[in-house]
């Protein structure tokens, strides 16, 4: 019986020096028509997927179409949290059939690409499907993306997933990249942990109020 084929790159884990961060089409006209998830969420997970590129300083790139376009700029928290990178603007549907979109992420030396994009059945999928084809390891965080609707997400998902692609959410990615919580990266991804999941701010509350009871407790105890 013949051994199954064994692709490394799909066992390889993501690593701070391995990956880099695609941002694509994050704009304030076109995000308005995401419907899958609610506008706040969705905004929400975009911004938490681009603190993990400052986080991790992993080599981001950042894409859309012509900001004087119908699509409008990309939203205001990227630009201010990446001030000194520069924008590639397009008019290629799909990003990676655009040359210097291509060259950025080749010149990363990267070979893990960490996407998302608006909308996910076109932005994000187009790209994704087009560098797993060119031989890159692709994950395509989907909550960090967004659709019409949800049948259009499930079947851009089911698309990208047999091309190879790696459909996962921004959380995991994070997981990923930080492996172990003693690592320098652990407190700054705590407190983006704490600021962008509800439960998470809740748990760290909880634990710092059982910590400072259990604290006064030890206080008071007779010498």
């Amino acid at each position: 019986m013949k051994s199954p084929t064994v692709y490394p790159k799909f066992y390889e884990m993501l690593t701070p020096q391995n990956a880099a961060l695609l941002l694509i089409d994050h704009q304030s006209g076109i995000m308005q028509g995401v419907h899958d998830f609610k506008p706040v969420e969705l905004k929400n997970n975009v911004i938490a997927l681009a603190s993990l590129g400052k986080i991790f300083n992993l080599p981001t790139i950042i894409t859309a179409s012509y900001a004087q376009g119908p699509n409008g700029p990309i939203i205001p928290e990227i630009i201010n949290m990446y001030p000194d990178l520069e924008v590639i603007h397009r008019t290629v549907i799909n990003s990676w059939g655009y040359a210097p979109f291509v060259a950025a992420v080749e010149k990363t030396g990267r070979r893990k690409l960490i996407m998302a994009g608006v909308t996910t059945d076109v932005c994000l999928a187009f790209p994704a499907i087009s560098a797993a084809q060119a031989g890159y390891d692709v994950y395509a965080v989907y909550d960090a993306s967004g659709s019409w609707d949800v049948m259009s997400q499930q079947c851009a998902i089911n698309r990208m997933i047999q091309a190879g692609v790696k459909v996962v959410n921004w959380v995991a990615v994070a997981a990923e990249l930080q492996k172990d919580w003693t690592l320098p990266t652990g407190p700054q991804l705590a407190r983006l942990f704490a600021d962008h999941l509800t439960f998470y701010s809740m748990l760290i509350a909880s634990h710092q109020a059982a910590a400072n009871a259990h604290k006064k407790i030890i206080e008071k105890l007779p010498n």
